[in-house]
């Protein structure tokens, strides 16, 4: 799990300020976890947490779960901490599914492509046949009707029915998720880095 989990989980590690043990280190970032929606547990230098329905002015909302801990070792105190995201699986998981999309509409495209040029080549006859004058208007001199032209509608309409199997929709918001997930889980890093780093820092 670990070689795939980093698509979804945030993991890192901050030097805690000189003489901070753990109680003083979770005291200081508290208030991350005393949100709506939030409960926490805290012991033996060790604090774990589930977020559910979170409000969006939470500073924590895209996580669902994690776990800090302090550990000391000769340079100082240390804390590590991971916290998972579902909101970061989806992002990364919506580029793949609408590829799937676009690959199913071209699919269909080229089943479908044969029978629509048969009916689209019989309506385009149908609709180009000139109808013969009634003996009788020919009988009156009436004028021949003239062959029926394609107006812009029609064209509009031929032109849309050439899109109609076209994955680019798809695409485009494969494209928009998978940017959507790369900022996200570079910036939801650095932010979640930078706010402990103040929080623990007395800032």
């Amino acid at each position: 799990m670990r070689l795939i989990d980093w698509i979804w989980t945030v993991r890192g590690e901050l030097p805690l300020p000189a003489g901070q043990d753990a109680d003083k280190a979770f005291a200081k970032l508290e208030p991350f976890f005393r949100e709506p929606g939030t409960s926490f547990d805290q012991a033996e230098g060790r604090l774990t947490f589930t977020k559910k329905d979170p409000l969006a002015q939470d500073k924590m909302s895209i996580y669902d779960r994690g776990e800090l801990r302090v550990e000391s070792q000769p340079g100082g105190g240390v804390l590590r901490y991971w916290m998972t995201s579902k909101s970061l699986l989806f992002c990364f998981l919506a580029p793949l599914l609408f590829v799937a999309f676009g690959q199913i509409i071209v699919g269909v495209g080229i089943l479908a492509k044969p029978d629509a040029e048969q009916a689209d080549k019989k309506k385009k006859e149908e609709k180009d046949k000139v109808r013969e004058l009634h003996w009788i208007d020919q009988m009156l001199g009436a004028p021949a009707p003239e062959k029926p032209k394609k107006d812009e509608k029609d064209k509009k309409k031929d032109e849309g029915g050439k899109d109609r199997f076209s994955p680019t929709s798809a695409y485009v918001f494969a494209g928009l998720f998978a940017l959507l997930y790369v900022i996200g889980r570079i910036l939801e890093d650095r932010l979640i880095s930078r706010r402990f780093l103040r929080s623990l820092s007395g800032g």
